[in-house]
C-alpha cells in the first residue's frame, strides 16, 4: 500500500518532465471586451469673431466760401480757337472789354470794295484798307471771318480806294478806329503804372516762365496758326521775362532798353508766337494819346554768329489793345526799334483797357520782342 501511494506521484512528475521536453506552442487567445472605456478628447473649433475697428475716412464737404471778385480778372491763357479761317482775330476772350459795337451803317462808295488777292488775310485787308476786321465784317453780314479766296469781293465802309502798301509807315490814330481824328499836344505826367516796367514783377498765374510787371497782365495764344498754308502749325507758349541792363551785352542795351534799367523780353526760339501785355485804367472823360515802343527781335538767319534780321513783311506784326479794339494788325520792321500811337476820347470816366499785341506767323532762326517806355497822355488844344 506504501508503494503504490509514492508511486502516482512518480508518474506524475515523470509525465511532467517528458511534456516540458517538448517545443512550445502558441495558441492565439481572444478576448471580447464589452466595456465601454470613457476618453477624453480635445477639440479645437474656429468661431467668426466680429472685432470692432476704428477707421478715418475723409468725405468731401462742400463748404460755402465768400470770394472776393474784382473787376480785373486773371486771363484765361489757352485761347479759344474760332472755326478754322484765315486767322483768329483776337488772342484771348479775356482781353475784351464792353464796347460799342462796330457800326453796320457805315456809309460807302464806289470805289469801297475790295478784291481779295492771293496771301491776303483779314488783319492784311484792315491794314491796306485801313479800317479795322468788326467793321469789314458788319459792312458783309458776316458775324464769323470766312475763308478768303482770291477774286472774293469785300464791302469797306469809309474806304477811298487806295491801298496802304505793306511796309509803309503808319501811326494809327482814333481815325483808324473810326473816330474823328485827334491833333493835339499832351500835357501832364505819364498816367500809366509802371509805364517802363522798372517796379517790381510776378508770376503770372504762378507760371515761372512768365514774369510780368507789376500792374500789368499777359495774354498767350497757344491755338492754332491759321496765317500759315501748313497744316497743324500752332502758336507757340513763348517765355516772358523783365531783363535789367545786367543780364544784356553792353552792345545790346542801345537796342533794347529804352529808358530806365529794365526792358520786357519774350521770345521762344524761331517758332511762332503771340502774345499781349495790357493793363486796366480808370480815366476821367477827356481825350488820351496811347504809345507803346518795342523792338522786334526777329531774326531770319545768323551768319558767323551774327543776326540777320528777317525781311519778309509779315515776319513781326503788333497792334493796340483799346478795350475791344484797337488797331488792326500792322506789321514792323524786325531789327529796328518802332512804335505804334492810338488816340482816344472819353466822354464819361470810365475804366479802359490799354495795352500790346505782338505775334510772329512765320518761323525763323529767332522770334522774340522787347518792349519799354510805353506812355498814355491826357492831350488838349496845342
Amino acid at each position: 500500500m506504501i508503494k503504490f501511494r509514492y508511486f502516482i506521484p512518480l508518474i506524475a512528475l515523470l509525465m511532467l518532465v517528458v511534456g516540458c521536453g517538448n517545443d512550445p506552442q502558441l495558441i492565439e487567445v481572444t478576448r471580447i471586451v464589452n466595456q465601454e472605456i470613457p476618453v477624453t478628447v480635445e477639440v479645437i473649433q474656429e468661431v467668426p469673431v466680429t472685432v470692432p475697428v476704428e477707421v478715418a475716412v475723409e468725405v468731401p464737404v462742400e463748404v460755402e466760401v465768400p470770394v472776393e471778385v474784382t473787376r480785373i480778372v486773371e486771363v484765361v491763357v489757352t485761347a479759344t480757337p474760332l472755326p478754322p479761317t484765315e486767322e483768329t482775330e483776337s488772342i484771348d476772350e479775356a482781353t475784351k472789354t464792353p464796347d460799342a459795337a462796330a457800326d453796320p451803317e457805315a456809309t460807302t462808295t464806289a470805289n469801297n470794295v475790295y478784291t481779295v488777292v492771293a496771301g491776303d488775310s483779314w488783319a492784311l485787308i484792315a491794314y491796306k484798307t485801313q479800317t479795322s476786321v468788326a467793321n469789314i465784317r458788319a459792312a458783309n453780314d458776316m458775324e464769323r471771318p470766312t475763308r478768303l479766296f482770291p477774286g472774293m469781293k469785300l464791302t469797306i465802309p469809309n474806304w477811298d480806294g487806295v491801298e496802304r502798301q505793306v511796309g509803309s509807315p503808319v501811326t494809327p490814330t482814333a481815325e483808324s478806329a473810326g473816330d474823328a481824328p485827334i491833333t493835339a499836344a499832351a500835357t501832364g505826367a505819364n498816367l500809366l503804372p509802371n509805364a517802363s516796367f522798372e517796379d517790381d514783377w510776378y508770376f503770372f498765374q504762378g507760371v515761372q516762365e512768365w514774369q510780368v510787371p507789376v500792374h500789368w497782365l499777359l495774354a498767350v495764344n497757344e491755338g492754332p496758326n491759321t496765317l500759315t498754308p501748313e497744316e497743324g502749325d500752332v502758336f507757340i507758349r513763348p517765355e516772358v521775362r523783365v531783363v535789367a541792363k545786367s543780364d544784356l551785352p553792353a552792345s545790346e542795351h542801345g537796342m533794347f532798353v529804352f529808358d530806365g534799367n529794365k526792358t520786357i523780353k519774350s521770345f521762344k526760339g524761331g517758332l511762332p508766337i503771340q502774345f499781349a501785355i495790357f493793363t486796366d485804367i480808370r480815366l476821367p472823360a477827356g481825350s488820351y494819346r496811347f504809345t507803346i515802343r518795342f523792338f522786334p527781335d526777329v531774326v531770319g538767319v545768323y551768319e558767323n554768329n551774327q543776326k540777320v534780321w528777317a525781311t519778309h513783311p509779315l515776319s513781326a506784326e503788333a497792334r493796340i489793345i483799346h478795350n475791344n479794339g484797337g488797331t488792326g494788325w500792322i506789321p514792323v520792321t524786325p531789327g529796328q526799334r518802332g512804335s505804334l500811337t492810338y488816340e482816344f476820347t472819353l466822354t464819361q470816366p470810365t475804366t479802359v483797357r490799354l495795352g500790346g499785341d505782338f505775334r510772329n506767323r512765320l518761323v525763323n532762326e529767332n522770334n522774340g520782342w522787347f518792349l519799354d517806355d510805353w506812355s498814355l497822355y491826357r492831350i488838349g488844344t496845342p
